[in-house]
């Protein structure tokens, strides 16, 4: 249970980064991905990243400047622009569909303007998850100048989209549905240079 925890990647660049052990099922046809992330880096870093062995990116929350966020479904993105941030705590969630081909970013509790991506595709199960690092083959291929540094908590995985009322309560930590990935009871292996602390503040 990692409740008021979070993951300090420590160095910048760095080569560390964290396996997430999810019980997938099935193909995902529908999920919602959140996280906070705290940091200072401008240069691109990447905060999830889902590969398959047939696609690198087939889910991935990149952020290449301050100022704006890339989703990935199935190696294809949609960019989301954002005000730059004020070097505080950042919570995102994306969401995406399959059937409609939406895919929906909040930022802070407030959504964007939905974006159409991959309509009719499905992600695959067998999956490598990691936190800190973008994947350019299954669980590895690794760019260090794409790695993340700084903080990352409130890790979650929805094989569903969540309402606006739930994306609302991801961003206030209220009672969450239940998920792929939860933050209240992770599976997870640190690999290298990341400490498990508690928040700073609230």
């Amino acid at each position: 249970d990692l409740y008021r925890k979070v993951f300090v990647f420590r160095k910048d660049p760095s080569d560390a980064y964290v396996v997430l052990r999810a019980r997938l099922e099935q193909p995902l046809r529908n999920f919602t991905v959140c996280l906070r992330s705290f940091t200072d880096l401008t240069r691109p870093h990447s905060l999830f990243s889902y590969a398959t062995e047939k696609q690198s990116n087939e889910i991935l929350l990149f952020k290449p400047k301050p100022e704006e966020y890339r989703f990935y479904v199935g190696g294809k993105f949609v960019t989301f622009r954002v005000p730059e941030g004020r070097r505080d705590w950042e919570h995102v969630c994306a969401s995406w569909e399959s059937a409609s081909g939406i895919a929906e970013f909040w930022l802070n509790g407030k959504p964007w303007p939905r974006k159409g991506l991959q309509r009719g595709y499905t992600v695959g199960a067998t999956a490598a998850i990691l936190l800190g690092q973008e994947q350019d083959s299954f669980g590895g291929g690794f760019d260090l100048y794409n790695s993340f540094s700084g903080e990352l908590t409130d890790v979650y995985l929805w094989d569903t989209g969540l309402s606006p009322d739930k994306m609302r309560a991801a961003f206030l930590s209220l009672r969450l549905p239940p998920a792929l990935l939860a933050w209240k009871s992770l599976s997870y292996e640190v690999k290298g240079d990341v400490v498990v602390k508690p928040r700073l503040r609230e």
